[in-house]
């Protein structure tokens, strides 16, 4: 999706712009299935990359994703 396609679902609020409301919104979606902070960003990164800031994004959602993965190596 190119930038200018991409600002079809940008709307005038900062806060939750119309890429998170595809849908179910993406917050709604996070905390009814009882996510934690590591499990939310992933989602929300992806949801947004191809909306927001594309590679840098995907990068953090990779970031949060080691992070989980380490936690789980931890506890098991």
């Amino acid at each position: 999706m190119n930038k200018d396609s991409a600002r079809h679902f940008m709307n005038k609020d900062p806060i939750n712009p119309d890429y998170y409301k595809k849908g179910i919104e993406v917050t709604k979606f996070i905390l009814s299935w009882g996510l934690g902070f590591c499990e939310g960003n992933i989602l929300k990164y992806i949801i947004r990359y191809k909306f927001k800031n594309g590679l840098e994004d995907l990068q953090k959602a990779k970031k949060y994703l080691e992070l989980l993965i380490e936690k789980e190596k931890n506890e098991n």
